[in-house]
């Protein structure tokens, strides 16, 4: 089957394109084997509100619900089951992209319990955990870029685990995990692992900026609104622009001569949430080599149909999208206040989306154990 010639000219454009959705049905039915084979998707990541809209309500998971109900599981070894086994199975579809791409793609990201985002030692333990139990090479264990999280990334990416960063937002925190992603392989060298076989991605929320800050521009009134749906691209943007500058330094040189892998920007929240806004604004934009961008299946399907790649993402780049995020706080907008609530409201939503799942489970745990 050929590929898309959109998706085939953004991932020649050196950015890989990842599914941000996985369910049992997707892989039993052989559509996420498609998209493989017609959308260029060489990897796919998972969230608590990914699991929680797949699990609630789908019969897929009825079965091995009973089964594990009926052994006297309790809902958190229900929930891991039922997560973790979707993930390994996920893994091996993209087992042949992983070797093929020699580790850079082909990877499934599983995320800690969000209710342990403000815990490191909690963190690192589920992080082991989770590699442990999915048993894959190729898995990505995702780790919310909260204060408490980046000693967390540190230690894991340290113990030769491949990390997925997620929920970052400013270009500060940004800062800091490459920061805490450098670190960790720097205590990799020291304990004695491979670092050819580390690898890490940055995912930069990209559309929750613009509909928080659209927000507050919309308040303001006035000037302020044409600045409306510019910020998202042009954080990301100023984002890629620390990217060029921190993985073309010293510290990194000397563990790329270890082996080194960079630690790749990836462009999560790609979903365009204004119907006034183009549907692949969040992909034309953001063409950085090598970057990922994590799409839920929508934004893949309008990135096939009618994508209009912009230029490549360089240092000039960077800059002019500085300018803009110059204008937006001189127009009112508390930018460090955007950053705080955003990183608040994405942990809050994960925790919710798990205390729903959690719930679900529950009942269904429940029936099947008075069946």
């Amino acid at each position: 089957m050929a590929q898309n010639t959109r998706t085939q000219a953004l991932s020649d454009a050196g950015v890989s394109i990842w599914l941000d959705d996985l369910n049992r049905l997707r892989l039993t039915s052989g559509t996420l084997q498609e998209l493989i084979d017609s959308s260029n998707v060489v990897g796919v990541t998972t969230n608590p509100s990914i699991f929680q809209a797949a699990i609630s309500g789908a019969e897929d998971y009825d079965a091995d619900i009973a089964e594990l109900a009926g052994s006297g599981a309790d809902v958190d070894a229900v929930v891991e089951k039922l997560t973790t086994d979707d993930v390994r199975s996920a893994c091996d579809l993209f087992r042949p992209i992983f070797e093929q791409t020699h580790g850079q793609d082909g990877r499934v990201s599983i995320e800690v319990d969000p209710r342990l985002a403000h815990e490191t030692e909690k963190t690192i333990a589920q992080a082991h955990r989770l590699f442990e139990i999915v048993d894959r090479k190729n898995v990505m264990i995702k780790i919310p870029a909260t204060r408490e999280g980046l000693p967390a990334i540190t230690e894991v990416i340290g113990a030769g685990i491949s990390v997925n960063v997620t929920l970052i937002f400013s270009v500060d925190r940004y800062r800091e995990v490459i920061d805490a992603y450098l670190a960790g392989l720097e205590k990799a060298v020291e304990n004695g692992h491979d670092l050819t076989t580390i690898s890490s991605v940055a995912s930069f929320f990209v559309s929750r900026v613009d509909s928080e800050i659209d927000a507050r521009l919309e308040k303001l009134g006035g000037d302020a609104l044409a600045l409306r749906g510019k910020a998202g691209v042009a954080n990301a943007q100023v984002a890629f622009g620390l990217y060029l500058e921190q993985f073309s330094g010293e510290r990194f040189a000397a563990l790329k001569e270890k082996g080194a892998n960079v630690q790749r920007p990836l462009w999560a929240s790609t979903g365009v949430k204004n119907p006034e806004y183009s549907d692949t604004l969040y992909v034309d934009n953001l063409v950085g080599s090598p970057s990922v961008n994590t799409m839920p299946e929508k934004t893949l399907e309008a990135v096939a149909d009618h994508s209009e790649l912009a230029a490549p993402l360089d240092a000039d780049a960077a800059q002019r999208a500085e300018a803009v995020l110059e204008e937006v706080a001189a127009a009112g907008v508390d930018l460090d206040d955007v950053w705080q609530v955003l990183e608040t409201e994405g942990v809050d939503k994960f925790e919710k989306a798990w205390g729903e799942l959690y719930e679900t489970v529950g009942a269904a745990v429940a029936k099947a154990a008075k069946a």
